[in-house]
């Protein structure tokens, strides 16, 4: 099981420009629509949305509480979620503003918020206690861990063609060739990498 924080970025274009026919309160219905097509390509079993505007995603008390709500609720082996230290990627992106919150939001759910028992104790009342997550997968810069993606990067690509509001499937053959130069150094075909942490001793899981 694993909790994720993040989105693929198709390229540096404004995600209002995807939908200039739409008022922003037209985006949200449209983006979940997506997402859970896309989800059901990929056979996630469950997806919760957090109800923040697109591109206004902000790390305060209120999100904060939300994602450790969630964390504390799934408990998952892995949260893997967008490097908030990542400001741009070469010289054609650069990364959304809702990305870089969200990795924030992940990093503070690591630290402090989902393991320890002062914070947001009113979620004790809900039947949620503090947990400690165990793995955290950041999508960025410094990676040290790789996945071999080869079998399933078809179902990425068909999964990320969904999101048709932000012209997934034009963002394809890049996804793709970035997966091909990730994986040739470390011997695989296709690949994802990360900057990998382990908060738990291999005997406690």
């Amino acid at each position: 099981m694993d909790a994720r924080l993040r989105r693929e970025p198709a390229r540096s274009v404004p995600a209002a420009l995807h939908l200039e026919a739409h008022r922003r309160e037209d985006v949200a219905p449209i983006r979940e629509r997506e997402q859970r097509a896309a989800a059901d390509v990929l056979g996630v079993k469950s997806i919760a949305f957090l109800g923040e505007p697109d591109g206004l995603l902000e790390v305060n008390p209120r999100t904060r509480k939300m994602v450790t709500r969630e964390i504390r609720r799934l408990r998952p082996e892995v949260v893997v979620a967008p490097d908030p230290s990542r400001l741009w990627f070469a010289s054609g992106y650069i990364n959304h503003w809702d990305h870089k919150q969200a990795g924030l939001l992940a990093l503070t759910a690591v630290m402090p918020d989902a393991p320890t028992r002062v914070m947001f104790q009113e979620l004790e009342e809900e039947g949620l206690e503090p947990f400690e997550i165990p793995n955290l997968y950041l999508s960025g810069n410094e990676a040290d861990a790789f996945v071999d993606i080869t079998d399933t990067i078809d179902t990425k690509i068909e999964a990320l063609a969904q999101h048709v509001s932000e012209e997934g499937e034009a963002a394809a053959p890049w996804v793709r060739e970035r997966a091909r130069e990730v994986g040739e150094p470390v011997g695989m075909e296709y690949a994802e990498s990360f900057k990998a942490f382990r908060f738990v001793d291999d005997d406690e899981g």
